[in-house]
Formats: structure tokens, sequence, C-alpha cells
């Protein structure tokens, strides 16, 4: 499953810098806007102690996590929908995106510009805001137009699309994001070839200064972030994205090490890694036996035939039932053995729903 969060925000406001910090995939990070153009894209694994707690049970040859792709999208600027700062092609990029990480300064630094010369997180989200919605507005005003003409050929199908544009449109005209709109499920399949940018989830990323990653509570700047982001129902989560980038470097004891003498428990990253995980409705299940314990990724509320057609298409084609046994089951137990002993391991059919943790066991015909 190949799902996508879009890194974007304001020129110099650590976009980049976070980006290498989190894949260490080496995009260009310099103090001047525009220097990512293209966008890069980096796989990232998804952090998760299961896995070892998992392999402590079985003792496998490898552990395999699941991953997760990252874009890094060169900086809007204001008049971006209207072609400003090469915004026409970094648009189409988070148009392809699933997910928004909408990163904002929440820092003071003199060596490092401003694109608009002062730190102002509302104002920075606002800029970004306004060209998303400016953006969209063009793209509903013209499939309105054609819908409208399709509905005069009776077809029910364009009158509830027409119906839904309109509420879209009424909610971008009020500067409100298309994800405000409430869609029924007929609505939602018939626009979402539509790829609105505002319809997309979204996680902000308060990028702070390394003296309050321990106490961000204080930073004014987090705060007014945390308010905008409860009202449109989004969450924040807090790094600095210099000190990751100083993380990312290291590995193992001595960047535990590290982490210990700051008084952090884990990088900022596993926590921005997660959330984004969790915004776009994916959870994680297990296989586990001698030759790997793996982590598998799928959407919230997928059945157990299409988790197993994640691991190979066969598997859905000819699926049979399941063995399941939750995470905490299995690990109470101590063994997969003793699970069964308990009654913990269950078979499940075709109409079962993966929760996140089971680890599962997929029976099927060639």
């Amino acid at each position: 499953m190949s799902l996508q969060a879009g890194i974007v925000g304001l020129p110099n406001v650590g976009k980049s810098t976070l980006f290498n910090a989190i894949t260490k995939a080496g995009a260009e990070a310099a103090n001047y806007p525009f220097c990512t153009i293209d966008p890069n894209v980096g796989v990232v694994e998804v952090p998760d102690p299961r896995l070892q707690v998992l392999a402590d049970i079985v003792h496998p040859k490898r552990i395999v996590p699941t991953t997760f792709e990252f874009v890094d999208i060169a900086g809007l600027v204001k008049g971006a929908s209207q072609g400003e700062g090469l915004g026409n092609r970094f648009l189409a990029h988070i148009r392809e995106v699933d997910a928004i990480v909408h990163v904002v300064r929440c820092f003071e630094n003199s060596d490092i510009t401003h694109v608009a010369g002062t730190v102002d997180p509302l104002r920075d989200i606002d800029i970004i805001n306004v060209e998303l919605i400016l953006a969209d507005l063009e793209t509903v005003a013209k499939r309105l137009e054609r819908a409208r003409k399709n509905m005069k050929s009776g077809d029910k199908r364009f009158k509830i699309e027409v119906e839904a544009l309109e509420r879209i449109q009424a909610a971008l005209e009020s500067e409100r994001p298309a994800r405000s709109v409430e869609l029924n499920e007929e609505e939602a399949g018939i626009l979402r070839d539509l790829h609105l940018l505002t319809a997309k989830p979204v996680l902000y990323a308060a990028n702070v200064g390394e003296d309050d990653i321990l106490d961000p509570s204080s930073n004014p700047y987090v705060q007014q972030v945390e308010e905008r982001a409860k009202s449109e129902g989004s969450e924040v989560v807090v790094v600095c994205a210099q000190l990751e980038s100083e993380v990312a470097e290291l590995e193992g004891e001595d960047r535990d090490a590290f982490l210990r003498d700051l008084g952090l428990e884990e990088p900022g990253l596993h926590r921005l890694i997660r959330k984004a995980y969790q915004l776009l409705g994916l959870i994680t299940f297990f296989t586990a036996g001698e030759p790997e314990v793996r982590a598998w990724t799928i959407r919230r509320g997928t059945k157990a035939p299409q988790a197993a057609g994640v691991i190979h298409s066969d598997f859905e084609r000819g699926f049979i039932r399941a063995e399941v046994v939750a995470y905490e089951d299995l690990v109470a137990a101590g063994s997969f053995q003793t699970a069964r002993e308990q009654g913990k391991i269950r078979l499940e059919g075709k109409d079962y729903v993966v929760q996140d943790g089971d680890v599962c066991y997929f029976r099927f015909n060639v």
C-alpha cells in the first residue's frame, strides 16, 4: 500500500531540514526559497515497538517493519494559485499526495530569513490555506459548470454531483476547506477524482527551537498553532527540525545517549511518522514465524481477505480463513502454543474486520 504525506509550508520554515531528518534522503536544504523544485520522495519505517516484542517470542531470522512515504514539496508563497513562485507545479505535487503535513515556523532566528519578514504562524497558515482554497475553487467551478450541463440529461447522478459541488463551493468561498463539508458515501465517491487540495487531512508540524523542545507549551507560537488546529479538527506535533537532523545522523546507543542527555524518550520524528500514519486511517497487523516477524499496513475497516491480499494477491483470491490472535493476548500468553491452549487464537472468515495489532496466519487455496 503506497500512501504519501506531502510536507508543505512557506519557504525557510524547516521543511527540507525536517524531510532530510525523516528520510536521510539528502534533499537539498538551503537558506533561499525554491531550493526544492521537484518533489523528493522518501520511504520511512513506521516505528513500532511491538515488532521487537513479537520477535522476542518467536525468534525470527529477521524483522521487517511497515513503511510510509513522505514527499518534500517546495515552499509555497502568496499567489501560488496564480503561478507565483512556480506555484502551479507545486500545487500539482500536493494534489498527488494523500495527506498534508503543514510545517509552521515557531522559532526566531535572525540568521534564517523568513519570506514574509517576521515570524507569524497564523499568517503563514492562512497564506497556505488561501492558496489551496483558491486552487480548489477553480477546480470546483470548472467541474460544476460541466455537471450543470450534464444534469439536463435527467441523470440523477449529476443532480447529486451539482448539489455536493455547490456546498463545497460555498464552504471554499467562506474560506473553509472542502474537508469541512459533510458528504455521504455516494457524493464522496462521485467527487473523489477531483483530488481537492483542501479535502486532504492535515497534520501541523510546529517547528520550534531547541530551547523549546522540552516545554513547547510555553512557546506562544505553538499555542497559536494548537488553537488553530483544534478549531479545524486537526492535530499538532511539535518538532525541532534542526535537532532532529542531528539525531538522524546518530545510530544505536549513540542516538539513545544523545536523546537521554536532552531529556527525550524518543525522536520527535517518531511521533510525526506515527501521527501521519494514523491521519490516513491506517493500522498495522502482523505476521510472525521463524522466517520473519513483519508489519503490514491496511486501512482501518479492512476485511480479512483484503488484508491477506496485501501480502500476496493469491492469498486474497484463494482465501479460506484466518487464524488470528490479538497482540496483547499473544504477549500475555508468551507463545503461540500457550495462546492456543488458552483459546486466544480464533478462526475468522471473510467478514472479519482486521484490528490494529492482530497477528494473523492466512489459509488459502492456490
